[in-house]
């Protein structure tokens, strides 16, 4: 009886790795958002044949993330969370290393950073439970210095890199865990924009299949939604 738990699943990425995941029945799926009264596509899912738990919680607030994982651990009732998704993110857009807003930095370190991690904190005590124990940490390709993407979007950049840290220590600090960053690829999302390459299918049914089919030797690794590694 997998256990899923993901955040940012009113739209997107998020919603459709909610939608594919409950097609089994044996899944229960905690699917975060920040305003559930608004997220009708979400709640339409109720009807699958898996479990889903919609969950308030706002990646960017410390008081709704410990409110939020508080309410995944109770519904847990003492069992085990198999996997985490940190999928939330924002990205202020073509911003550049001379030329950004402080604001945006700071706003995406918060959201893309100190978001997942906290989340992953607390919610340890579950997936400590679990024989997987698996935490995805949604990244980008424009984090990798190796694949020398130029000036664009920095904060963004800036931001994922440091996740991708975040992952690496977290795989050298807990080897009884399987935490791992994985790029989606360009979808076509709000965020991902107009030019975006995938739909949104193709990508999540990927990123379900690298992250049910990860080792412990995954572990601290930065992936593609397709498998293959990418260079730090």
């Amino acid at each position: 009886m997998p256990t899923w738990f993901l955040t940012g699943a009113s739209r997107g990425i998020g919603l459709e790795t909610t939608r594919q995941l409950l097609q089994d029945p044996s899944f229960t799926v905690f699917a975060s958002c920040r305003t559930p009264s608004s997220a009708k596509e979400l709640a339409a899912l109720s009807s699958s044949p898996g479990t889903l738990h919609i969950i308030q919680l706002d990646a960017g607030s410390t008081e709704s993330i410990e409110s939020g994982c508080k309410e995944v651990l109770r519904l847990l009732n003492g069992g085990a969370l198999d996997y985490v998704m940190n999928n939330a993110a924002i990205n202020r857009g073509m911003d550049l290393a001379f030329n950004f807003d402080p604001k945006d930095l700071y706003d995406s370190i918060t959201l893309n950073v100190s978001g997942p991690a906290l989340i992953s904190r607390l919610l340890l005590p579950a997936l400590e439970k679990s024989s997987r124990g698996v935490i995805m940490n949604m990244t980008t390709g424009l984090a990798s210095i190796a694949s020398d993407h130029g000036a664009k979007c920095a904060s963004y950049s800036i931001s994922k890199a440091a996740i991708n840290m975040l992952t690496y220590k977290q795989a050298r600090e807990r080897p009884d865990l399987i935490p791992f960053v994985i790029d989606p690829g360009w979808v076509k999302t709000d965020m991902g924009g107009e030019g975006a390459m995938l739909e949104p299918h193709e990508s999540v049914s990927g990123l379900i299949k690298v992250a049910t089919g990860v080792t412990k030797e995954s572990a601290g690794k930065f992936f593609g939604y397709r498998g293959n590694e990418i260079p730090w």
